[in-house]
């Protein structure tokens, strides 16, 4: 029995209560209620507090609802115990043979275990990463593309239709100085003041060169617009690359110089001037933003006559919005704070509900230590961390599990060193380990002539103090999903696969799975053998929300 079974259950027998008569109750019965698991084992295996949100509507103490409810729920199959505790809790324990059913419906579902409909419909535009094509892809950049594609695949398996997006900022200020950056190599110069350097460049410049020969004799102004478009299009090429190497590909690579050029840009601005939502002051063209809760008006065309930035996010929205999408997000760094007020006033300048349209993820910065000392070096991207230094030291798999661990608002330390380690004080190796340990006891299974048969499985013999800890646990998988999804907590997956890592291996020191020397094979080894291949299911699952490989072998 799942969590969400049994709260179904505890929702039909208040409303066959209270079909009988037994209370009469003012509004609306729950089809589900909350049920959590208590944290001293000793009070049940489940334990809801619905009697205390109920009680008001029903007329009754709480306490009383509480007793009321217990007493009905005895008899429900599947149920082994009920209590009541303090001012109206309810504790649950459930029989062995509908808690051991858990490991059936896993093993039936197969991959699928943990996918739900909860977002089904909605069609959601998932934009991160976005960093301009003047580098490589650094470490903050890297944290958004491990959480990014992590989060996106959580919101699949819970029915959303998600759209991965980049948007790179082909054109504006920093582009006129990564291109003047290419020339003064080209022409043997001093980089420019807050122009970009380091060994990528000197390697770019010389790419470029070599195809170009003839860049050294053209004028600066045609030098530098060869070297702007080229160089963008090599430099963006090289980030794609590192982030497809990372297991992060995009289905829209968002050009902003295509705003401006189809007339998007243009067209956004008439919109706002037209909505009488604009006004005039020192020679520039102003958003009335703070009518929609900015902390200040915005200037959108300068004194200058030069559109501002904040037209080209008003361009890109719309067409977003265009493109059907009913749900734009965006990841954003530390930096960028400033701009959810922005954002979600133009969302409502265009006549949309920011809650309802718009959600901005601001996460903050990483770290690496190694020796306990921070680095602040790149080999390659001068002062720059990268993604490329992160993988160089701890592989793919740490660097991703690393990045998508800690909750968004939490800035990260990343001990070098640690995730390095193949031991069980590295939180991925520990996991991993925990899968291919699982793999192996599966092969082992083999070879000894039986294998994970549901029709010789009997959940009753799952009696276990461990097996119903590790019962519980899996049957927490999907409500965990569905968490990390409607909080956009990618973490919550990984936290979860580390309990449930040291939940199996209490129960494989515990509780014997293969037969020893010359035992025959018995219920409970092939019982216990299905147990094991959910346990696989659920942790191979989990580590592919987060973009992490599940090894059969270390």
């Amino acid at each position: 029995m799942t969590p969400e079974e049994l709260s179904a259950t505890i929702a039909a027998a208040l409303r066959s209560l209270v079909a009988r008569g037994a209370f009469a109750f003012d509004g609306v019965l729950p089809d589900q209620v909350v049920v959590e698991r208590p944290r001293n084992r000793e009070h049940g295996d489940y334990a809801t507090n619905v009697a205390l949100r109920l009680a008001k509507l029903a007329g009754m103490s709480a306490r009383d609802l509480a007793e009321t409810l217990a007493t009905e729920l005895k008899g429900y199959d599947g149920i082994a115990d009920v209590s009541v505790a303090g001012p109206g809790f309810i504790n649950l324990r459930v029989a062995a043979a509908a808690q051991g059913e858990v490991a059936r419906a896993i093993v039936t579902a197969g991959s699928s275990y943990g996918d739900m409909d909860a977002l089904a419909g909605s069609k959601v535009n998932l934009e991160f990463v976005s960093a301009n094509p003047t580098g490589p892809v650094t470490l903050a950049s890297a944290r958004w593309a491990a959480m990014g594609d992590s989060l996106a695949r959580i919101m699949q398996s819970c029915g959303a239709d998600v759209t991965r997006e980049y948007y790179f900022n082909d054109a504006g200020a920093q582009i006129d100085t990564f291109s003047a950056s290419l020339l003064a190599i080209v022409r043997r110069q001093p980089t420019p003041e807050d122009g970009y350097s380091g060994a990528y460049m000197a390697e770019l410049a010389e790419r470029l060169l070599a195809s170009h020969p003839e860049l050294a004799d053209r004028p600066d102004a045609e030098a530098q617009e060869m070297l702007r478009a080229e160089g963008v299009e090599l430099m963006f090429g090289e980030v794609k690359s590192e982030l497809h190497d990372f297991g992060v590909d995009f289905d829209v690579y968002f050009s902003e110089r295509s705003l401006h050029e189809s007339g998007a840009v243009d067209a956004a601005i008439a919109r706002l001037r037209s909505s009488g939502l604009t006004y005039e002051a020192a020679g520039a063209v102003w958003l009335r933003s703070t009518d929609y809760g900015d902390d200040k008006d915005r200037v959108i065309i300068r004194s200058n006559g030069r559109p501002t930035y904040i037209c080209a996010d008003a361009a890109y929205y719309l067409d977003k919005r265009a493109r059907g999408f009913d749900k734009v997000m965006i990841v954003l760094g530390a930096d960028h704070h400033g701009y959810v007020g922005r954002y979600r006033a133009l969302a409502a300048a265009f006549g949309d509900d920011p809650d309802r349209t718009l959600e901005l993820i601001i996460g903050q910065m990483v770290n690496l230590l190694r020796d306990g000392e921070q680095l602040r070096m790149s080999k390659r991207a001068g002062t720059v961390l990268t993604i490329e230094d992160l993988v160089d030291a701890v592989g793919n798999d740490a660097a991703r599990y690393a990045l998508v661990r800690y909750s968004n608002d939490s800035p990260i330390d990343i001990d070098l060193d640690l995730w390095a380690r193949q031991s069980s004080d590295n939180p991925v190796y520990y996991v991993q380990y925990a899968h291919a340990r699982l793999a192996s006891i599966e092969r082992n299974a083999e070879q000894l002539g039986f294998a994970p048969e549901l029709d010789r499985f009997d959940p009753a013999l799952l009696v276990h103090e461990r097996e119903g800890d590790l019962l519980r646990a899996l049957a927490t998988f999907p409500s965990v999903v569905g968490t990390a999804a409607d909080l956009r907590e990618p973490h919550r997956v990984a936290r979860y696969l580390e309990a449930t890592a040291a939940t199996f291996h209490k129960f494989y020191d515990e509780a014997r799975v293969l037969p020893r020397g010359d035992e025959d094979v018995a219920d409970i080894h092939r019982t216990r053998l299905v147990l094991v291949s959910a346990t696989r299911i659920v942790l191979a699952g989990g580590l592919r929300l987060l973009g992490v490989s599940a090894p059969e072998r270390m």
